[in-house]
């Protein structure tokens, strides 16, 4: 399986994934400890992907997504964005609104 088919694999895989450096358990970088505290403290269920330990993902993320920086969010298979774009739902309250059941 390519790269960009394993990708789409995990993003339909999976309500809400968080492609990361490091794991929800320990975060390798400040934006991705950001990312998961958000998601955290929404009270989201979700998985994380460790783009340090696989370089093809980690590249192939940024392209399946045509956005440059790492950590992602997807929910139910939508891009939601990185950490400052999460921040920023978190504080208006649609953050919930997308992590919240369907």
């Amino acid at each position: 399986m390519d790269t960009q088919a394993r990708i789409k694999s995990i993003i339909e895989g999976n309500d809400v994934v968080l492609f990361m450096k490091g794991s929800k358990f320990f975060p390798q970088c400040g934006f991705s400890a950001r990312a998961v505290d958000l998601l955290t403290r929404a009270g989201a269920r979700f998985e994380t992907v460790d783009v340090l330990s696989d370089p093809e993902i980690r590249q192939g993320i940024k392209e399946y997504s045509s956005w440059p920086t790492i950590p992602q969010l997807y929910v139910r298979g939508e891009f939601v964005g990185g950490s400052d774009i999460m921040m920023d739902l978190f504080q208006s309250g649609e953050l919930q609104k997308k992590l919240a059941p369907a």
